[in-house]
């Protein structure tokens, strides 16, 4: 007599997992949240040294209608080994991903990061153009 209450408590906690479990909401490649947001933009950039201390000599500038973002480093920086954080609008994110150090020292050759929508089809490409502080 036991046992039928047993089967019948688990079968009803598989029934609670299994719907727990269904998605209801899409979600992208990186496992976030796809929204209806199109809002697309940086709204505030900072960039670091290897200390993870900030090396801008002064704010940096962002521009969203050119879609450019410059910024000027102190005198000496080590351009090769500088951690961009960027703060985006709400559910958007950023295409390459920053995963560490990155390298700014071509000078020449601005590096291009990606602002990807909320809902994933407004993509805007912003170039981070650096210099260095004169002496």
């Amino acid at each position: 007599m036991r046992k039928p209450i047993n089967i019948l408590y688990i079968l009803l906690l598989m029934t609670f997992v299994v719907a727990a479990c269904k998605k209801d909401y899409p979600v992208d490649e990186d496992g976030l949240l796809i929204t209806a947001r199109q809002e697309c933009f940086v709204s505030s950039f900072e960039i670091l040294g290897p200390d993870f201390v900030t090396v801008r000599s002064k704010p940096a500038v962002i521009d969203t209608t050119a879609q450019t973002i410059t910024v000027e480093v102190q005198f000496g920086t080590d351009l090769k080994n500088l951690y961009p954080q960027f703060q985006l609008a709400s559910d958007c994110k950023l295409d390459p991903k920053v995963t560490g150090k990155t390298d700014f020292s071509n000078l020449a050759s601005p590096r291009v990061y990606t602002v990807v929508s909320g809902n994933r089809q407004i993509r805007k490409p912003y170039t981070i153009n650096i210099t260095v502080q004169p002496r």
